[in-house]
């Protein structure tokens, strides 16, 4: 750091501040300092920086599966926000239960840990580890613990209602499993936007978020005019299960998705669904996070200082729904 401050003319505070991302360093001087830094080859010491500030600048995600495509793009976006903010990442799988998963990341001295989706479910305030600061992704705000979601009240409420004003009687729902949160609060929009309309839900069909479940869901399903799926990969069977049973999709049956992977305006027809933003979710959840370990206010904090915790969906409307 004595040599990048004498390439920089600069004070070693100086350089420490950069090196810390501190905002209280102009941004000429910042450059100066990070050009210094890439001709010397200077990286900061981990270890040496955990002994001096107690942290360890790397947190922790606990997630049961990554064989979903949300899990699965939420570890993405989050190792990019962390990455951002200096932090690194680690995972630990719940394979066997969160109290494990803690366990391994209490060894490795991470400064706080992300539980993400259905692993937030097995979290109880009075297991929760001395000492761990943790943010949940998909969990109820009454858990005890900082909580981020997407807007899944909302968005299932916005496709709905689209199928709704296309003119369809009813809508059928193809659901995620009893224990999600999430697939939880989807099954909630659609069944309060049916009764505002003074419409009986029909009977849900349950599924596991797999294509697999939607294409053994068309079934029960095919004599449905609109269905919302509560993810995309589950309206993707049903679209193969539909057509093999010479169901036209959008002719004879809409069908909406939620979550817009990125394959979904390639589905056969294109996918009508519900965006999550994933990226915006993971810097919510990683600021959340970091201004715990740091004690800083979140980003997104209204004017009375209550985290904003709900991140907006969106309906993107393709053709795989269409007017009656």
């Amino acid at each position: 750091m004595a040599m990048v401050a004498s390439r920089a003319g600069v004070s070693g505070q100086t350089v420490s501040r950069v090196v810390n991302d501190s905002p209280r360093v102009d941004p000429d001087t910042r450059a100066r300092v990070e050009q210094a830094m890439s001709e010397l080859g200077y990286r900061p010491h981990r270890a040496a920086r955990a002994l001096r500030t107690g942290r360890s600048q790397t947190i922790g995600l606990v997630v049961t599966t990554l064989a979903t495509v949300g899990n699965s793009r939420m570890l993405q976006a989050t190792a990019e926000a962390a990455a951002e903010r200096g932090y690194a990442l680690m995972v630990a799988t719940a394979a066997d239960g969160v109290a494990s998963a803690f366990e391994r990341l209490a060894e490795q001295e991470v400064d706080g840990a992300i539980v993400l989706n259905e692993a937030s479910a097995q979290v109880s305030a009075d297991e929760h580890p001395a000492g761990l600061r943790l943010v949940m992704v998909d969990a109820p705000t009454d858990a005890g613990f900082t909580a981020v979601h997407s807007d899944h009240h909302g968005g299932a409420a916005a496709a709905t209602a689209h199928l709704l004003e296309l003119g369809h009687g009813t809508v059928h729902h193809l659901a995620g499993p009893a224990d999600s949160y999430a697939a939880a609060e989807r099954e909630r929009g659609w069944r309060e936007t049916l009764s505002a309309a003074g419409i009986d839900a029909p009977e849900i069909v349950r599924g596991d978020w797999t294509a697999d479940a939607g294409f053994s869901a068309g079934a029960a399903l095919a004599a449905a005019s609109a269905v919302f799926c509560a993810n995309d990969q589950m309206a993707l069977g049903l679209l193969r299960a539909l057509a093999e049973s010479g169901r036209r999709v959008p002719e004879d049956v809409s069908v909406i998705g939620f979550d817009d992977v990125p394959d979904a305006a390639n589905y056969r027809p294109p996918l009508t669904t519900i965006r999550q933003d994933f990226t915006a979710l993971a810097q919510r959840t990683v600021g959340a996070l970091v201004a715990e370990i740091e004690g800083e206010d979140a980003e997104g904090e209204d004017a009375g200082g209550a985290a904003a915790s709900v991140v907006p969906t969106l309906l993107v409307a393709r053709a795989s729904t269409a007017a009656r």
